[in-house]
């Protein structure tokens, strides 16, 4: 893909989405908020793909939402009427939450190999992740409490089900910095690695291990899962039925059978 603010690379069926603003500590600037939901869009349509990677060039994961970006705003959503002037605000904020909830959106798995600070509106992208690793000098900050604004693009709506409410509050009231490990023992994090290439080579591992999977079962499970997150239990076990009901004759049931009995790897179709 074509893309000024991220490079995009799909290597045996895994595509790696890298953060490519080095030089600005990869602050998230307007073009960088439409390119992430261009590439998850792309990943998501695209059959060669069955799984995703995030991460970042640079020492900084991300610092969050580009200052300019947040400075140019007023000019953006001027108006002399101050009804219209909020409503275009709103419509701003609504379009920054739509582009981190691409990644949730995209049927494929997101996994977010994370190293050095991630701050602001880089937890709000890497909630929406289905799973994140961190280096050991990896850190977390909610920073927008610091700036005197409510985190507003999915941070307070998401981490509270991964960690739990009250870690969550702690931390959107203090603004605190939370390490690598504390970030593992809540829960915010699967596993830290002790360096940055040893995360690459750990998160490139488990995303061929679920691209050898069946891709149809993969984006099943992920749809399963994320309505689950926000559905009663009656209703998530009544939406699994209505998939497996439509999707389990597949070919893939066959191929998996198949080899399971003659000791083969299986393969899929994309």
């Amino acid at each position: 893909m074509e893309l000024s603010t991220l490079r995009v690379t799909l290597e045996q069926h895994i595509a790696t989405v890298t953060l490519n603003r080095a030089d600005k500590a990869n602050a998230m600037n307007a073009a960088m908020w439409q390119e992430i939901r261009q590439a998850f869009e792309w990943v998501d349509r695209t059959p060669e793909v069955r799984v995703a990677v995030l991460q970042a060039e640079g020492k900084l994961f991300c610092s969050g939402i580009d200052l300019q970006m947040m400075m140019s705003m007023p000019a953006q959503i001027a108006d002399d009427c101050e009804g219209r002037q909020r409503e275009k605000l709103r419509r701003v904020i609504l379009d920054l939450q739509d582009t981190l909830t691409s990644l949730e959106r995209c049927r494929k798995p997101v996994l977010a190999a994370i190293h050095g600070p991630c701050i602001g509106g880089g937890v709000d992208l890497v909630v929406c992740a289905d799973m994140r690793y961190a280096s050991s000098e990896a850190s977390f900050c909610i920073k927008e409490i610091d700036l005197g604004m409510v985190a507003d693009v999915g941070t307070l709506q998401r981490l509270p089900k991964l960690v739990g409410q009250g870690i969550t509050r702690e931390l959107a009231y203090t603004g605190r910095t939370l390490g690598a490990a504390e970030a593992q023992q809540i829960g915010l994090v699967n596993r830290v690695f002790d360096s940055r290439a040893a995360l690459y080579a750990g998160v490139q591992e488990i995303a061929r291990q679920i691209a050898a999977k069946s891709p149809l079962s993969i984006r099943g499970s992920k749809e399963m899962l994320n309505y689950a997150r926000d559905h009663s239990v009656a209703d998530g076990l009544n939406h699994v039925a209505t998939w497996n009901a439509a999707m389990l004759q597949s070919d893939d049931l066959m191929a998996a059978m198949v080899a399971g009995m003659s000791k083969q790897t299986p393969e899929f179709k994309n």
